[in-house]
């Protein structure tokens, strides 16, 4: 039977902030098989995680990330943002998703670099559109792609073959057994984010997803575990 991967949403943000040390931790105690982190980078070029350009919504600060360096960052949050190399120690073995929103090519050399030189390319997996993607693979000939697409409309077979992704990564409401069942037959796997209902979680695994990036971790594992069941005889 194929295992159904569970990504936490940066993290397990219902129990704490997300894109944060302490969430990140929770997602993996609750049964996250990898989770999903968004960073960017400081002024100064650090890696963080923050799904915003600005601090505005999570820390109340409203300047832009591109604005500050990791110190002042730091002592803005109290040490709230994490950095990249911070998150994959404290991760463990677990699987983390870097996404790269709005990034930029100094962005995608930055994160595939540190990612590289923390000995964690192993554990460590990317998701954003084609244009980024392409970056990334040109920055890491090997790296393992979870490219996003937004459209029920198929990525070109040029772009698919450029990215070479292993996953694509569809919005959840566009995921049908269907669309499921074409991509393997192209030899993809298929992740759907993000799912935070039994309702909708029980669609994807019906429909046969390899992967449910959600933002109710437990909720998810508690549904994948009733599929995995054995049927009463």
């Amino acid at each position: 039977m194929r295992t159904l991967t569970i990504v936490g949403h940066r993290g397990d943000p219902y129990r704490a902030r997300e894109n944060t040390l302490p969430s990140l931790r929770s997602a993996f105690a609750r049964g996250a098989d990898a989770v999903e982190v968004d960073v960017r980078l400081t002024r100064d070029g650090v890696p963080v995680l923050l799904h915003d350009e600005t601090l505005d919504r999570l820390w109340r600060a409203d300047v832009a990330l591109s604005s500050m360096t990791a110190a002042q960052l730091r002592e803005l949050t109290g040490g709230g943002v994490p950095t990249l190399q911070e998150a994959l120690m404290a991760s463990g073995e677990g699987r983390l998703m870097i996404d790269l929103p709005g990034a930029s090519a100094e962005t995608v050399r930055a994160v595939v670099g540190l990612v590289r030189e923390c000995g964690a390319r192993e554990r460590t997996y990317y998701c954003a559109g084609g244009t980024t993607m392409l970056a990334v693979r040109a920055a890491d000939p090997g790296a393992e792609l979870a490219m996003t697409w937004t459209s029920l409309s198929p990525p070109s077979r040029a772009l698919v073959d450029a990215v070479s992704p292993r996953w694509l990564n569809y919005r959840f409401g566009l995921v049908s057994k269907e669309l499921v069942d074409a991509l393997r037959a192209e030899g993809l796997l298929v992740s759907a984010w993000t799912a935070d209902t039994r309702r909708t979680m029980r669609s994807l695994v019906a429909a046969g997803v390899d992967s449910v990036t959600t933002n109710r971790v437990d909720v998810m594992a508690a549904v994948r575990a009733a599929a995995e069941r054995p049927a009463p005889r």
